[in-house]
């Protein structure tokens, strides 16, 4: 019931009977459920015809939430989203500017957003952090993030999930997952089943949808392309070895081949360049060679995945056509028969905050499958009454 509220919105009794295939015996005791847990809201009625007139049902804004955290090199971010996908709360922090520690900024802002979410009256269902690296099958550790300097062991899940009502579930995810997840929900990738999700930080990965799902391979590794062997094999990436896609066409390698200055976030920085790039023929150059790369790395992929569409998220979506158009005439070049269909290269819509704002849907995934119960809200002052739907 919930999944058809989100995503085909408010309807009748009778009308969601229709669209879920139960009962409206059903249908009508589930909605009761949902009324009491706060989950839905009914909307002025309207008459069509004789008879009753039919009550729509929709979901509420309030009290349930989901809140999603991204750790990045340079950043952390979080987006609250309520039942229905929309944001509720947005923020994005330099780590530039404050504590270089990731796991303190990432607590402190943590913190800073439960507070907010308590003061609106609101209950987070789910936790999500969005992390850029391998992530364990239980969704609670982390066990590499080379650009990071998380390592292995460190108790990222406890120290966020310490923040919350201990009831609430908190897991950690890949960042590129995150986005690819928000990308189609909510952004360039919207209403595609067949996508890929390129991040364009200090690190590379891929998010991977393929018929609506996320593919994340045998051991939840899948998409770490960044470290694939396409870029200049002299060049050293953040894992230690050479040659590694990432430290050709990641945001440090775009700082290099520029000679410009990093600053508060990947965003920022390549607007800046962008700036640059429109008097100095060095630098539209730099971006070219980029693009190319991109290109290149980017005819692999396809050539495995077959998406509809490839987004560029990240720090490419300010560069624009200047690595854009370069990495579609890559990608066209290389493209293999000649009858085998090129996917479509966007930018990505979402900005700094794709991997936070996937980071939140992930959070609502069992809620709207039906996995976990929705608490009934707490009266002002008291705890939660404990109910369930």
């Amino acid at each position: 019931m919930l999944h058809s509220l989100r995503f085909e919105g408010a309807a009748s009794r009778s009308r969601l009977a229709e669209r879920t295939g139960l009962s409206k015996t059903t249908v009508s005791a589930i909605v009761a459920e949902l009324l009491e847990v706060a989950a839905v809201e009914e909307e002025a009625s309207s008459r069509a015809g004789r008879g009753r007139p039919a009550v729509p049902v929709r979901l509420r804004s309030q009290p349930h939430v989901s809140v999603g955290l991204e750790v990045n090199v340079d950043y952390v971010s979080a987006v609250v989203l309520d039942l229905a996908g929309r944001t509720r709360l947005s923020e994005t922090r330099s780590r530039r500017s404050r504590d270089p520690d990731p796991l303190v900024a990432l607590v402190d802002l943590a913190r800073a957003v439960h507070a907010q979410v308590q003061a609106a009256g609101a209950a987070p269902v789910g936790v999500t952090v969005a992390v850029p690296g391998l992530i364990a099958a239980d969704r609670r550790e982390v066990v590499w993030t080379p650009n990071l300097g998380i390592e292995h062991g460190t108790r990222l899940h406890d120290r966020v999930a310490a923040v919350f009502d201990s009831r609430c579930p908190v897991e950690i995810a890949n960042d590129a997952n995150c986005a690819a997840l928000a990308e189609s929900r909510h952004g360039a990738a919207a209403g595609l089943d067949d996508a890929v999700y390129l991040t364009g930080t200090v690190g590379i990965g891929a998010g991977i949808l393929e018929r609506g799902v996320l593919r994340t391979g045998a051991h939840g590794f899948a998409g770490e392309v960044g470290h694939m062997p396409l870029g200049d094999p002299r060049a050293v990436c953040g894992c230690g070895r050479t040659g590694c896609w990432e430290a050709s066409i990641g945001l440090h390698a775009l700082l290099r081949a520029t000679r410009m200055p990093e600053l508060e976030d990947p965003l920022t920085t390549a607007a800046a360049v962008a700036v640059r790039a429109r008097t100095d023929p060095a630098v539209a150059g730099a971006l070219r060679g980029l693009g190319e790369l991109v290109g290149l790395g980017l005819s692999a992929l396809t050539a495995v995945l077959d998406p509809r569409v490839v987004v560029l998220g990240g720090y490419f979506v300010p560069l624009g056509d200047h690595v854009l158009a370069p990495a579609r005439l890559a990608l066209a070049r290389r493209s293999a028969p000649a009858q085998r269909p090129v996917p479509d290269l966007r930018l990505g819509a979402l900005g700094i905050r794709a991997a936070a704002t996937g980071a939140a849907e992930r959070g609502l995934m069992a809620v709207l499958s039906g996995e976990a119960a929705l608490d009934a809200p707490a009266p002002p002052g008291g705890p939660p009454s404990g109910a369930g739907s």
